[in-house]
């Protein structure tokens, strides 16, 4: 006899495990036969009986498992006469845990017990047919995982293997998918597409479908109805998962993900999910089923979503950003390879400039290369409107389609969404109808669901009649003739006021794939590598530092500096002013404008009286020093008789005073200069009494 008083004494513990959640609902009869086993061990003689069920739900392949670490520990403290389980396999289905055990068992001297038999582990026949039954287990679950997972593949390689269906599918055999008959379905993924193709980004994607409130199917399954649609406005990764999903391009796929193992304190942890290369795929078949557009547009999205990953590599160029500039992303350093940084400085943070800032961000040193945007935008928009010139025509026609397309894209969800609607509403009705009135038990429960059909069918009418009270007027024929024109002249529709840099970028983007620049010689070298392949070569000047679109006129440095040393800021402004002088912002002429100009230039402010410091007078001033009208002066200097300095019209005549003082300008003024003056002796003067 094999049971001692002993283990007797100590408590009996029944370990009870189902590897998944699919056997836990469905394999019962599996777990009764486990929990059954209480009764046998009272029958062996226990009363202290512990039923261990932490771990269903989890596989003993060698993962954590609480419920077996709770039982090794209460076998090393001695509280366990014997261990009940209906197989080996249950224990553990690997080497490590399942030694563990029995080494554990036969320090203590627990017995180990199953439908088979009672095993004392310190018993070395008894050990060897333990170890025997634990090297099988492992074997088993070796050989059943091996063939399940070849039978799995050799399926998966004729294309019939769906463990599941994506939304817009459905089963039509056990081994062929179809598109979905809703034609809600339908439209609702077309239209996913559809955005994508115009607004070229996920997020913009999916801002754009949540701003128009559209609603995107998703599978429910529930235990009760099985696979169902439900209807609920899109998350990011909803969007993500449509647009990058090869079941809708019309192609089957196996192995698009792996699992990974790691030890984690002792214990095999299993991360499932990582993404794969396409080309490490296990099985990819193009033209497998009916897609939602084909296969060479959805490789083309792809290479765009990878485009627009910023920071995942050297080559992606990254999404369309906000700002004015066209060609961030696009541009790489020809003297060091990376990508050229975007940035924007001045009061408004408009003003643009691309820099190569890699080196010094990694390694510390110098940036490569910078320059402002505004010529080496203007050179490749010019030069991508020549290539695209003889397409205008052919664009506008197009816009003149898309204009009255999207005005029915948020409609025609509506309006399905309201026949859908109706047919639930309908369906409750027939419902209703069926039961018997006098069972109000059930005919209540049917009349609310008939009342909250018929509340969504006026909801989504509601949502369709605010549509149609805010649809836009369809194009006029002289919409559509100034859409025709400016199709015939891209360069007009280029810079037209409506035109957004949004639209510039896509346009760039669409026809150019990267821009190689270089600095040298003061230029900025450019070589355009096109979609198609070919390649061109630009150049435009670069400007010095402190020339920018915003300079003032070469003029006005020197003479607001002169300006300084005879007026005040104020009066300076006004004279500006007046010259119809204007800033390098287009503006006009301030008196904090004029002081800013000085304080950045470093021009001291006028003080009164710095002129009579200088022995400067202007033209009044030298009047009454000779105390003759100004009229007189002005004449003297226009004979050329009296020396004097004019900066420019309207500024104030400089006259030294060394020259006031001279005896000649004083003979003249004492003359009265009642008469031009002249070289002439012969010349008399004519007094009229």
């Amino acid at each position: 006899m094999k049971i001692m008083p002993e283990h007797l004494a100590r408590g009996a513990y029944v370990y009870v495990r189902q590897s998944t959640a699919d056997q836990l609902a469905h394999n019962h009869e599996s777990r009764r036969r486990q929990y059954g086993l209480a009764d046998r061990a009272r029958s062996l003689g226990w009363n202290d009986i512990t039923v261990i069920d932490d771990d269903l739900g989890r596989s003993g392949s060698g993962i954590s498992r609480p419920g077996f670490e709770k039982l090794l520990a209460a076998i090393c403290e001695g509280r366990v006469g014997a261990v009940l389980s209906i197989e080996a396999s249950r224990l553990a289905r690997n080497g490590r845990d399942w030694h563990t055990l029995i080494e554990f068992c036969g320090l203590v001297g627990t017995v180990i017990i199953d439908e088979d038999g009672i095993y004392e582990p310190r018993h070395p026949n008894d050990r060897m047919l333990l170890g025997m039954k634990g090297t099988m287990s492992e074997l088993e679950l070796s050989i059943l995982r091996a063939r399940s997972i070849e039978a799995l593949k050799a399926k998966a390689r004729r294309g019939e293997l769906f463990l599941t269906v994506a939304v817009g599918y459905v089963k039509s055999r056990h081994d062929r998918i179809e598109m979905d008959p809703d034609k809600r379905v339908r439209e609702a993924l077309t239209l996913v597409f559809k955005r994508f193709s115009e607004l070229q980004s996920i997020r913009q994607v999916h801002l754009s479908l949540r701003s128009e409130g559209i609603l995107l199917p998703a599978v429910c399954h529930t235990r009760e109805a099985g696979r169902s649609i439900v209807w609920k406005l899109p998350v990011y990764n909803t969007v993500h998962h449509i647009l990058t999903n090869p079941i809708y391009g019309g192609a089957y796929t196996f192995g698009r993900t792996c699992s990974r193992v790691t030890i984690e304190a002792g214990r095999k942890r299993i991360v499932r999910g990582f993404r794969r290369e396409q080309a490490d795929w296990e099985v990819l078949i193009p033209d497998h089923h009916q897609g939602y557009l084909s296969w060479a547009d959805f490789e083309r999205n792809q290479r765009l979503i990878a485009d627009n990953a910023t920071s995942k590599g050297m080559m992606p160029r990254g999404a369309l950003r906000k700002g004015e500039l066209l060609l961030g992303g696009l541009l790489r350093c020809g003297h060091c390879g990376r990508k050229l940084h975007v940035g924007y400085s001045g009061s408004n943070g408009n003003t643009g400039r691309y820099h190569c800032r890699g080196a010094f961000i990694n390694h510390g040193t110098d940036p490569c290369i910078g320059f402002g945007s505004l010529r080496v935008d203007q050179a490749v928009g010019t030069e991508v409107l020549e290539r695209l010139q003889p397409l205008g025509f052919e664009a506008a026609l197009q816009a003149v389609v898309i204009s009255s397309q999207q005005a029915n894209e948020k409609r025609c969800q509506v309006v399905l969404a309201l026949e859908q609607a109706r047919y639930e509403a309908a369906h409750s009705r027939r419902q209703y109808d069926a039961v018997d009135p006098d069972n109000r038990l059930v005919a209540a429960e049917l009349e609310r669901r008939w009342d909250a059909a018929l509340t969504l069918v006026r909801e989504r009418q509601s949502e369709l009649d605010a549509l149609d009270s805010r649809k836009p007027e369809a194009l006029g024929d002289a919409e559509r003739l100034d859409l025709l024109r400016m199709g015939a002249d891209l360069a007009e529709a280029w810079h037209h006021p409506n035109a957004t840099n949004g639209t510039r970028k896509r346009i760039i983007r669409a026809v150019v794939r990267e821009i190689v620049v270089r600095v040298e010689d003061e230029q900025i070298k450019m070589m355009v590598h096109w979609q198609g392949g070919d390649h061109t070569a630009l150049a435009v000047k670069k400007n010095k530092a402190g020339h920018h679109r915003w300079s003032l006129a070469p003029d006005l440095d020197p003479l607001i500096e002169a300006l300084a040393r005879q007026l005040p800021d104020k009066d300076i402004a006004s004279l500006l002013n007046r010259m119809v002088k204007i800033t390098g912002r287009k503006n006009g002429w301030t008196q904090s404008r004029v002081c800013s100009f000085r304080n950045q230039r470093g021009i001291d402010v006028y003080n009164v009286g710095e002129r009579i410091a200088r022995r400067e007078h202007t033209l009044k001033e030298a009047a009454e020093i000779l105390d003759v009208r100004p009229m007189t002066v002005l004449r003297m200097i226009r004979a050329g008789h009296l020396p004097a300095e004019q900066y420019c019209k309207g500024a104030p005549w400089v006259i030294k005073r060394a020259d006031i003082d001279r005896s000649e300008i004083q003979h003249y003024a004492k003359r009265g200069m009642r008469s031009p003056l002249s070289q002439s002796d012969a010349q008399s003067v004519l007094n009229f009494q």
